[in-house]
């Protein structure tokens, strides 16, 4: 059901790399659900007339699958994002098949804060994210 994983179980250099191919379907659902209708994602005349020449994938889907990488395969879903950082230094085109590196980057245990980092590169080898932001994490239940 849920990745359930406390703060004490994770560690500065802990590392995840996934591939996913970025797909028509994803940028419909994302678009749907956020309205977010920008032109260079929708509108195939209109970004042919871009320097870009295609539609591209909203840079926020890429960040959230950065984030959802994050939850999914290296943290767990216990913390939650308090500050969140994404350059978007390349174009993502539908089909494109990324690797996302995340690595812990930093831990603050009085504060119950976990720094990450990430960059994301396309098939060929060109960065097209990165990323920087913080987690915080729950104060463990006392059990008796």
């Amino acid at each position: 059901m849920y990745d359930i994983r406390q703060m004490d179980e994770l560690c500065v250099g802990d590392r995840i790399s996934v591939t996913k191919t970025v797909t028509e379907a994803d940028g419909a659902m994302y678009i749907a659900a956020t309205g977010d209708f920008g032109p260079v994602h929708v509108d195939e005349d209109y970004a042919s007339g871009t320097r870009f020449g295609e539609r591209l994938a909203p840079g926020i889907l890429v960040a959230g699958i950065c984030t959802s990488v994050l939850t999914a395969e290296l943290v767990g879903t216990l913390g939650v994002s308090i500050r969140d950082s994404f350059w978007f230094t390349g174009a993502v085109r539908y089909g494109d098949t990324l690797t996302f590196e995340i690595w812990i980057s930093g831990k603050d245990e009085e504060n119950r804060t976990v720094d990450w980092q990430a960059s994301a590169r396309n098939e060929e080898g060109a960065e097209v994210l990165k990323a920087d932001a913080t987690l915080k994490f729950p104060r463990k239940k006392v059990t008796t």
